[in-house]
């Protein structure tokens, strides 16, 4: 039987399919933290979301966590499930 997840794509900012968005290093996804640029960027099992329009990250961080980071070993402590990020779109990939 296949995982719920095997079926689900996530949105993308420009509709076209994850495996097409552009790639980013971690450099790059760093300078989207909220304050070196007006971008606000997570990074979660290796795709980046852009969160700048959730009010929950407005300042670059989110509780302890900071923008800009990949997350995904933060996940295991949240007090949510990683569906959170349904509701943000994918704009890249994480290289």
């Amino acid at each position: 039987m296949e995982s719920p997840e095997a079926d689900f794509e996530p949105i993308t900012g420009d509709g076209r399919p994850v495996a097409e968005q552009p790639f980013f290093t971690r450099n790059q996804l760093a300078l989207r933290n909220g304050q070196d640029r007006d971008e606000i960027w997570v990074a979660f099992r290796g795709l980046i979301y852009d969160v700048s329009r959730s009010r929950l990250w407005k300042r670059g961080n989110h509780y302890e966590h900071w923008a800009g980071q990949d997350l995904t070993p933060e996940m295991t402590q949240a007090p949510h499930t990683a569906n959170v990020f349904d509701r943000f779109a994918v704009i890249g990939q994480l290289k």
